[in-house]
C-alpha cells in the first residue's frame, strides 16, 4: 500500500484532486506549490479526512527549494513510496512577439520542474529498493497543437524522459509511469470552449491512482483520447491540423 505520497503541483486541478483522493488516516502527504494560500486550503481538507499532511512553498524552477522539500518530507514521513510531479503551465508561444521568454517559460516549469521535483527522492528509493513516480504529461505530446509548441513539445520530454529512465529504474525496483490526460476540468481549461470528452477532475483522479497501482507505463485518459490520437495517424495531416486549430479559435 502507498503511505508516503509527494505531490508537486498540488494547489489547485489534477493535484489537488490527487491530494484529497489519496488522504486518509493511513497517509502522509506532502503537498507542494507555489501559492501557500491554496495550498494551506488543500491540506485542511485532507486533514479532515484523517490524512497526516506536510506542505511545502515551492517554486519547482528553483531546484534548492525541491531538494529542501523532498529531503524534509523523506525525514518526516521516514520514506518515500510515491512522487507526482504535476506542476506545469501552459500558455501561447507568441511567435512574433520577438521574445523567446513565452516559450521559454513554459519549457522551464513544464520540463525542469518535472526533473527537480524528482530526482532529489531516487536516491532513496534507490536504498528502500522500491518506489514509483509518476510524471503527468498531456495529449498535446501526441497532438501538435496550433500555436502551443511551447507546451506540447514539454508534454513529450516528459514522456520521453520517463521512457529512458524507466528500464534503468526498474533495475531498484523503482516503477516509472506517465499520465497524458486530454481535458479536464480545472483551471487550467477553464476558458476554452472546445473541451472534447471533458472529464471531473475527482473523477480523473481516482483513474490515475487506479493507473499507479497497477503500474502502467504510459496512461492515456479518458480512453476515447487513445483512440482520436490513433486517429490522427491515419488521416491527412491538414485535417488534423484544421481539427486542432478549433481548438486554438476557441479559446477566449
Amino acid at each position: 500500500m502507498l503511505n508516503k505520497i509527494f505531490i508537486m503541483g498540488a494547489s489547485t486541478g489534477i493535484g489537488k484532486a490527487l491530494a484529497i483522493h489519496y488522504s486518509n488516516k493511513n497517509i502522509i502527504l506532502g503537498l507542494a506549490a507555489r501559492r501557500l494560500d491554496l495550498l494551506e486550503k488543500v491540506a485542511l481538507e485532507c486533514q479532515n479526512n484523517n490524512a497526516t499532511v506536510h506542505i511545502f512553498k515551492v517554486d519547482v524552477r528553483k531546484k534548492k527549494t525541491c531538494i529542501y522539500a523532498a529531503n524534509k518530507f523523506i525525514e518526516l514521513a521516514d520514506g518515500i513510496d510515491l512522487v507526482i510531479a504535476n506542476s506545469g503551465i501552459a500558455g501561447k508561444d507568441n511567435l512574433f512577439s520577438g521574445d523567446s521568454k513565452y516559450v521559454n517559460k513554459i519549457l522551464n516549469t513544464n520540463i525542469l520542474g518535472v526533473t527537480n521535483t524528482i530526482l532529489p527522492f531516487l536516491p532513496t528509493m534507490k536504498d528502500q529498493g522500491y518506489g514509483i513516480i509518476a510524471g503527468i504529461s498531456s495529449i498535446a505530446s501526441f497532438l501538435p497543437l496550433p500555436n502551443r509548441g511551447g507546451y506540447s513539445s514539454s508534454k513529450i520530454a516528459i514522456r520521453r524522459l520517463f521512457d529512458s529512465f524507466r528500464p534503468i529504474l526498474k533495475e531498484y525496483g523503482i516503477k516509472t509511469i506517465t499520465i497524458c490526460p486530454g481535458f479536464i476540468d480545472t483551471p487550467m481549461t477553464e476558458k476554452m470552449t472546445f473541451k472534447p470528452f471533458l472529464k471531473d477532475s475527482n473523477n480523473a483522479a481516482k483513474a490515475f491512482a487506479k493507473a499507479i497501482e497497477k503500474g502502467k507505463k504510459t496512461y492515456i485518459y479518458p480512453w476515447q483520447m487513445s483512440w482520436l490520437i490513433k486517429l490522427t495517424r491515419l488521416i491527412p495531416q491538414k485535417i488534423v491540423n484544421w481539427f486542432l486549430g478549433i481548438v486554438k479559435y476557441n479559446q477566449h
